[in-house]
């Protein structure tokens, strides 16, 4: 069996190969990327990315396990009760929790996506690039209602987008608010709720990234709550859930499903051997 020293050992011949391959991938970059449509470099960026990460990278961190990434209802509501000086964080997180968005989504959230006779909406997914449509909750709908006529005159100058983004201190081109703003305004309300759990750090150097500290709490955990709290209320139904993710494989789905740690610890309590069994062993 050949060693490492020897895989790594490039012969001419492999050299050439390699050669002629990054020729290749120049050659079409330079012509094929200027035509392409935004989406599809994402498309591209995302797939090569991927592939960096499962041949190069490897996470010495630990994992969640039973750790719940999502928010539990007395945490959620903490977490609501400390935004109550910012109606556009307010809004755009009730968005998160209640319908599941992710980041990427929410904040390109436009006024002319929904429908406001049916309370339709419509949403590009940012994981599947596919155009979904969900009904947003009466009282979200309201909220939402009462926040545009409250800013519409910003939201116009906005070109439509719900978050906009504040020209005072953002230097972006982009009328709607930048996504690492709202990761920014997350971290400042968790900690003003006092939820912001460090549960470990990141051993990762990647590109020459300083150790950095991982909470359990993330914007995404707004994702996770509301996943949990829609297969809750359908009884743990996977395809219905699947779809209100907007997930291709429901296999993912079943990663944003949290159970109360009452109820796991409640159900492990239950599973326990009684004094008859134990006789009879």
């Amino acid at each position: 069996m050949a060693s490492e020293k020897q895989i790594r050992t490039l012969t001419p011949e492999m050299e050439a190969e390699r050669g002629e391959i990054m020729r290749q991938v120049s050659e079409f970059l330079d012509t094929a990327m200027p035509r392409l449509a935004k989406h599809h470099i994402e498309d591209i960026t995302t797939q090569v990315r991927q592939y960096y990460v499962k041949r190069y990278v490897h996470s010495k961190h630990l994992k969640y396990g039973n750790l719940n990434k999502g928010f539990t209802e007395s945490e959620v509501q903490a977490f609501f009760f400390a935004i109550e000086d910012n109606d556009e964080m307010r809004l755009l997180f009730e968005y998160m929790a209640t319908l599941g968005f992710r980041i990427g989504e929410v904040v390109r959230l436009n006024a002319n996506d929904i429908n406001l006779q049916t309370r339709e909406l419509r949403l590009r997914s940012e994981k599947s690039r596919k155009l979904d449509a969900l009904i947003i909750p009466k009282q979200l709908f309201q909220n939402t209602i009462d926040y545009m006529a409250k800013y519409k005159d910003i939201i116009k100058v906005a070109q439509g987008y719900l978050f906009f983004s504040d020209k005072q201190w953002s230097k972006r081109a982009e009328p709607y608010i930048d996504a690492d703003y709202v990761r920014k305004k997350f971290r400042e309300y968790t900690k003003k709720a006092g939820l912001d759990e460090v549960y470990d750090t990141s051993t990762e150097r990647e590109g020459g990234r300083a150790t950095r500290r991982l909470h359990r709490l993330t914007s995404h955990s707004l994702r996770h709550y509301a996943i949990s709290r829609f297969s809750q209320r359908t009884n743990g139904n996977l395809v219905l859930t699947s779809r209100f993710a907007r997930h291709s494989n429901p296999n993912t789905t079943m990663i944003y499903i949290h159970s109360d740690k009452r109820e796991l610890y409640e159900a492990i309590e239950g599973i326990g051997v009684s004094d008859k069994q134990m006789v009879n062993l």
